[in-house]
């Protein structure tokens, strides 16, 4: 965030800039804000009603996605917009920062839609899911941090407060890019972890159906996850149509795509899932 990073930048742009401070490394409170700082004495009423960030296009910042150093450790800013997605803790920041800079020399509002991110183009767009949830915001980066081990993104209040973390301080969540021009279709209804992070699961093989071929894309004992997952890969990927659906096998929910009547077809729609959904699809014939 930009309590460091403005400095950090300036020196490497060779602009000039104030006297360089001590590095501090805010002592975190309950796991969510740091010390000193905390939501605001009068937050609106209406913070649920709040709308999310609307993604466009906007020009790179000319300094705020230069490499910098925070705390002994580098940090390599994406240049371009492109693909991208982590899991990790999100942690939000509040009063402490209300009416500073951020690292794109904005004034951090703390009521609006934002978030820092250490290598997220400035300014640029995110989805931020709450994995425990599934509640999902539209959020515009602007500011950098968290410098903290162990934390992906830093939210605005207002942002931590629509995905339910405000009170909790701290959660697990999935940051996914908006590209400009991109999809920005609604989130489902329900992510849950074991959806949006099949790598720590067995690898994704593929199931047979009706003695076809069918691509598995997830398996769950609960049916409400499987639903969940089934609409997030739709919004996703539209032209997964009614080809993707749920079916019960052993005891799972699974979600599958097919059947498909040969190994060439199965394969050419395999890349196509590999390419959109960033999985791994298996061919098994019947």
């Amino acid at each position: 965030m930009s309590r460091w990073i403005l400095l950090a930048l300036a020196l490497l742009a060779a602009c000039a800039g104030p006297s360089k401070e001590a590095s501090r490394e805010p002592a975190p409170r309950r796991g969510a804000y740091y010390q000193n700082d905390g939501p605001g004495e009068n937050p609106p009423d209406n913070l649920a009603a709040i709308k999310d960030a609307q993604p466009r296009y906007e020009p790179l910042h000319r300094f705020a996605n230069r490499p910098y150093s925070v705390l002994g450790r580098d940090y390599e800013p994406l240049q371009a917009h492109r693909p991208f997605r982590e899991q990790g803790v999100a942690s939000w920041y509040g009063r402490q920062f209300h009416g500073k800079k951020t690292a794109t020399g904005e004034i951090y509002d703390m009521y609006a839609m934002t978030a820092a991110h250490p290598t997220l183009p400035l300014p640029s767009y995110a989805r931020v899911t709450h994995l425990a949830n599934g509640k999902s915001v539209v959020l515009r980066v602007n500011d950098r941090g968290p410098f903290h081990p162990g934390r992906v993104i830093d939210l605005s209040y207002a942002a931590a407060h629509k995905l339910g973390l405000a009170q909790r301080g701290s959660g697990e969540v999935l940051v996914e890019a908006i590209l400009p021009g991109g999809d920005t279709v609604s989130p489902p209804a329900a992510v849950v972890q074991a959806a949006v992070q099949p790598s720590q699961a067995a690898p994704l093989p593929l199931a047979q159906e009706r003695g076809g071929y069918v691509l598995q894309l997830g398996a769950f004992s609960n049916f409400a996850n499987a639903e969940g997952f089934l609409a997030h890969v739709q919004a996703q990927v539209v032209w997964l149509g009614e080809s993707a659906h749920v079916a019960v096998s052993d005891g799972l929910y699974r979600v599958l795509m097919g059947p498909y009547s040969d190994d060439a077809e199965a394969r050419r729609i395999g890349e196509m899932v590999r390419e959109a959904l960033k999985i791994e699809p298996n061919i098994k014939r019947d």
